[in-house]
């Protein structure tokens, strides 16, 4: 009888570990709204959970900041499979084909007589201009080398990237600024203001960059794609073939969340 129980108990034990998913882990940072939080409640989130779905796995996160080291220690030291959000051809991981391009884009206020806005703007040189800085000017993003191209810096105002990371979601800090008219205008990435300016209870215009490219050197405009291992080609080709059959359902959750999609030229 005792042996009985015994060969039960292996055998319910062998179909419990049978039946367990396997495991997809994402590194994703968990104040950075509209792209990842911890409660779940970002695009990338969205976009992750609908491609473990297809893999047929359960989701799991390793949640870390990102600031600078971001990807040593999180995708390259293996403590995740996949990086949502990353551009295009970046040389640290493999990159996926890409599953949205979107542009860097001005936001001002809607009650404000700034519309059409260019780089080549004269009325840039007299606004008060938020841009995001990333704190070494080699890693600057291309709004802040472009206007400094232009000569157009003391009328500028930096905003980190980072930000305050006590507060929640702090790279919407930019948007807010345009909000309550400390600012003009600001030039921000089309997916973090496009999402924030929609929220805003003042509204707020928002406009793509042009050119799209500034003195051949400047894109205001990037593909994203998902960052995996160099060393995990399968789980690569796995993902994009799931990007490509979910086109329409991450196109749709990206519209949900007010993220500014270029066509690809």
């Amino acid at each position: 009888m005792k042996r009985a129980a015994v060969l039960v108990a292996v055998l319910l034990a062998g179909c419990s570990v049978h039946a367990a998913k396997p495991v997809l882990t994402v590194c994703a940072d968990p104040n950075n709204l509209p792209f990842s939080n911890k409660a779940g409640q970002g695009f990338e989130n969205r976009i992750a959970d609908l491609v473990a779905h297809d893999l047929g796995r359960d989701v799991r996160y390793v949640w870390w900041a990102q600031r600078r080291g971001y990807v040593r220690n999180t995708l390259n030291e293996a403590k995740c499979d996949i990086w949502p959000g990353v551009a295009s051809g970046v040389e640290m991981v493999a990159t996926t084909r890409p599953y949205y391009r979107s542009t860097y884009v001005f936001v001002t206020r809607a009650d404000r007589p700034l519309a059409g806005l260019t780089l080549d703007d004269p009325r840039l040189k007299t606004l008060s201009i938020g841009i995001q800085m990333v704190g070494d000017d080699g890693m600057n993003t291309p709004p802040a080398h472009a206007l400094s191209a232009r000569g157009i810096i003391r009328n500028v105002r930096g905003f980190m990237l980072y930000g305050d990371y006590a507060r929640p979601n702090p790279p919407a800090e930019i948007v807010r600024a345009v909000a309550d008219k400390r600012i003009d205008v600001a030039m921000a990435w089309g997916p973090l203001a496009g999402y924030f300016a929609k929220r805003s209870a003042v509204p707020l215009r928002v406009e793509p960059v042009t050119p799209w490219l500034d003195r051949a050197q400047w894109p205001m405009v990037y593909d994203i794609s998902m960052g995996v291992r160099k060393t995990d080609p399968a789980l690569k080709q796995q993902v994009e073939t799931i990007l490509r059959r979910e086109k329409p359902a991450i196109g749709a959750i990206l519209a949900r969340y007010d993220v500014p999609q270029i066509k690809a030229e």
